[in-house]
């Protein structure tokens, strides 16, 4: 009941914020209004409707990031119910630039998160586990997307199958913690892979973004040749931007700890995380892949000098940054859903065909397990989850545009967003189940 109430207020607040940037929005043509009026109110109700769906859904026991969709879906379809004043969220180029603005800091803070010393060490197993979860979901997502849009682009396929690549760990690592198996084998093999299959799935990602890049400038076909140098671009990249950087870093950051003025370290990681992303945009691959890359090579020891002035970590001095601007990306991706689309039989078919796809191919991946006495099916559903990386990609392949449609249309990105709700709703009951079978 508490949860319920929870909800229902969260709702209302919602839509009374709603209705005052509908009459803010709404004032007439002649009354000069200041635009930072409306844009304050349209955050207001985002960041309002963001953390209320979020802490809803986590006392549900589910991650956050599922509400903040949730109740962006609610927003976008108020029109349903008549009430058309918010459509405009949906082409909003300022809330569109905070919302990439804010991915680009979410891939920025995965990278932070990670270390390419791990990722080095994990072993046999992790890296096989790796690469057979994006070969097979990436395989099978393409199948089934072409099984239900046979007469669409080649890029559709591709967009799709690589939305299935990627594993959002963090919440498979939530629950292995809950349970107390944080430091079993099985789960240092998930962890451990899903490092490199971040690293993968954005070369895939930047290797696809490419092709369809080129095919626009050039034609509707990209050569073998072309697509032979598109993919070592993207390889080229990663690779060049970590030892490069790894080389940099230490010394950027050194010289940056001579500067007295307040906030430098935190300035110079944001300098790094920009100028790597806008190189990767240069090279013709998607910004997030250079944010990410800026997070891999930033290592605590690197601003050692900082650290010893009694500075907190780069990651704790960017979360206020994501706090604000992250929840934004969710709830405009759920502000692009249209119900209506789901009101169609071809849309639920292909949402639930991609999400079989997606959840068959992650099992394919604990193949990779070369132990012996490991529990390989908790280790499969370990890598179920899409979550975040899954809308990153999609919303990517819904910005590109090729002979003047979007790569992704609106009933394949509505299919999108199903299956990474369902494959995010369902690994937590599945991953309990699989590891208390074994005790």
């Amino acid at each position: 009941m508490e949860r319920l109430t929870v909800a229902g207020i969260g709702l209302a607040t919602s839509l009374t914020w709603a209705a005052a940037v509908a009459a803010a929005t709404a004032a007439p043509a002649a009354e000069h209004i200041d635009p930072v009026g409306p844009l304050l109110l349209t955050l207001i109700v985002l960041l309002l409707a963001a953390k209320l769906g979020g802490d809803i859904f986590e006392r549900l026991g589910q991650p956050a990031v599922l509400g903040e969709l949730l109740f962006g879906v609610a927003l976008g379809n108020l029109n349903l119910l008549g009430f058309q004043q918010l459509e405009y969220l949906e082409h909003d180029q300022v809330l569109e630039l905070l919302a990439n603005l804010g991915v680009i800091l979410l891939l920025f803070e995965v990278g932070l998160g990670s270390n390419v010393l791990d990722m080095i060490s994990v072993g046999p197993s992790s890296a096989l586990v790796a690469i057979l979860g994006v070969i097979a979901p990436m395989v099978l997502g393409m199948g089934t997307s072409w099984w239900f849009h046979p007469s669409e682009s080649l890029y559709l396929h591709l967009f799709v199958g690589a939305a299935l690549c990627a594993t959002s760990v963090g919440i498979t690592a939530r629950v292995l913690q809950d349970l107390g198996q944080i430091q079993s084998r099985e789960a240092r093999i998930v962890l451990g892979a899903a490092v490199i299959d971040d690293v993968l799935g954005l070369i895939v990602l930047a290797t696809v973004t490419g092709a369809i890049t080129a095919a626009a400038g050039e034609g509707p076909g990209v050569s073998l040749g072309a697509l032979g140098s598109i993919v070592a671009k993207a390889v080229g990249f990663v690779l060049g931007a970590l030892t490069v950087g790894y080389f940099l870093s230490p010394r950027l950051l050194r010289l940056a700890a001579r500067f007295r003025v307040r906030g430098m370290l935190l300035t110079t990681a944001l300098l790094m995380c920009f100028l790597l992303s806008y190189l990767a945009q240069w090279f013709g691959l998607a910004p997030i892949v250079g944010a990410f890359a800026a997070g891999l090579i930033l290592e605590e020891h690197h601003y050692y000098t900082f650290r010893q002035r009694g500075e907190p970590l780069i990651h704790e001095l960017l979360n206020p940054l994501v706090t604000f601007l992250v929840p934004l990306f969710f709830v405009r991706m759920g502000l692009l859903v249209d119900l209506r689309t789901l009101g169609q039989a071809p849309v639920l078919g292909f949402a639930a065909a991609l999400t079989a796809a997606a959840v068959l191919g992650k099992q394919v991946c604990s193949l990779g397990v070369l132990e012996r006495g490991l529990d390989r099916v908790s280790v499969g559903f370990g890598m179920i989850p899409r979550g975040e990386v899954g809308l990153i990609f999609a919303n990517i392949g819904a910005a590109l545009v090729l002979d003047g449609q979007p790569v992704i249309n609106r009933s394949a990105f509505s299919a999108v967003v199903i299956m990474v709700m369902v494959t995010t709703l369902v690994t937590p009951p599945l991953l309990r189940w699989s590891l208390r079978r074994r005790g």
